[in-house]
């Protein structure tokens, strides 16, 4: 994000930003559908349980809304450039540009490491996107993206650090509010932390608790509350695809810190059980990301363990996955 960016949008998160990013993409995004999960589905569950199924969501994924909401405040300051809008991406936040971009005849150019699965190449390409596969992990595809922003003059967009991103991704948690009257607990996956700091920011305004979690070898804000600031970490999940950020977002450690937020870790078997148990009973085929928000509550050690009665809403935030491994798997173990 560059210092103008910066001097036209702020660089702190508030309820106001979300609010505004509501009146923005109302009309423009698919509202999320939420369903709750039966007691007899799982019987021994002592509190009130719903899926967020934003996998729905246009591009697959939560991160249209960012994308929609970054591109229309660009569009309402008259500071979109001729170049277009590039952005650095582990898959979903790209396609989510890409299609912003599209439905304004912007242009857009998406930098990817080369992990990125087929599919979301595949998809980012339908969009009309420039696709560049670039290094191993998101942050050098962030570095190349960085590059050809200052060559080009393109609009840079981030995957996740920009608070007109992460007010976007707010905008999920108003719909939820308001959907599932009485919500104590939102639960979501982490990657860089603009999903979470979306949520988490309109949660603490409707008193909600946030539960943030992270697979166990993709830990960025789990380490940055550990150290007190942002700091690196090494990458290495089954979910790094969409959670594999080298270093959490200062806005992500702020919302930490001034909501009621709970950091929890899993093991990648855990988000395998869970991916495979939402096929199993449900037929839903989300990508690991997603599964992961829902591996805190089915993991047998660790963990979140709501208490009896509460009412627990889990995010299903992405189904850009190749579901072929679920027919099969033992591929996965």
């Amino acid at each position: 994000m560059g210092d103008r960016d910066t001097d036209l949008f702020g660089n702190d998160l508030t309820y106001d930003d979300i609010k505004a990013a509501t009146d923005r993409n109302t009309g423009r995004i698919r509202p999320v559908t939420v369903t709750p999960v039966a007691p007899e589905d799982r019987p021994e569950q002592p509190y009130e349980l719903w899926f967020a199924l934003e996998f729905m969501q246009h591009t697959g994924s939560f991160k249209a809304r960012g994308a929609q909401n970054f591109i229309q405040a660009h569009r309402e300051a008259g500071t979109l450039p001729d170049a277009g809008v590039t952005i650095a991406s582990g898959g979903n936040a790209g396609l989510a540009c890409a299609w912003a971009a599209q439905q304004q005849g912007v242009r857009a150019t998406v930098f990817l490491p080369s992990v990125a699965p087929a599919v979301k190449v595949a998809k980012l390409r339908g969009y009309g996107a420039d696709v560049r596969l670039v290094g191993a992990e998101y942050a050098e595809a962030l570095e190349a993206c960085e590059e050809f922003a200052l060559s080009s003059g393109a609009l840079a967009a981030h995957a996740y650090d920009h608070p007109l991103i992460a007010a976007g991704a707010g905008t999920l948690m108003e719909e939820i509010h308001a959907r599932i009257p009485g919500l104590d607990t939102v639960v979501v996956s982490v990657g860089g932390g603009g999903l979470f700091a979306g949520v988490a920011t309109a949660a603490r305004h409707h008193k909600i608790r946030t539960v943030a979690v992270e697979p166990e070898n993709c830990r960025a804000l789990n380490a940055a509350l550990e150290a007190g600031r942002p700091v690196d970490v090494p990458v290495d999940s089954v979910a790094v695809d969409a959670l594999g950020a080298r270093r959490a977002t200062s806005l992500a450690l702020h919302a930490v810190r001034d909501n009621d937020v709970r950091s929890v870790l899993v093991p990648d078997g855990e988000i395998v059980r869970a991916r495979r148990t939402l096929w199993d009973h449900r037929r839903i085929a989300v990508e690991h990301a997603a599964s992961t928000a829902l591996a805190a509550l089915t993991a047998p050690d660790g963990g979140y363990r709501p208490g009896a009665g509460e009412r627990v809403a889990v995010v299903l935030c992405g189904a850009n996955t190749d579901p072929g491994d679920l027919a099969h798997p033992a591929a996965e173990d």
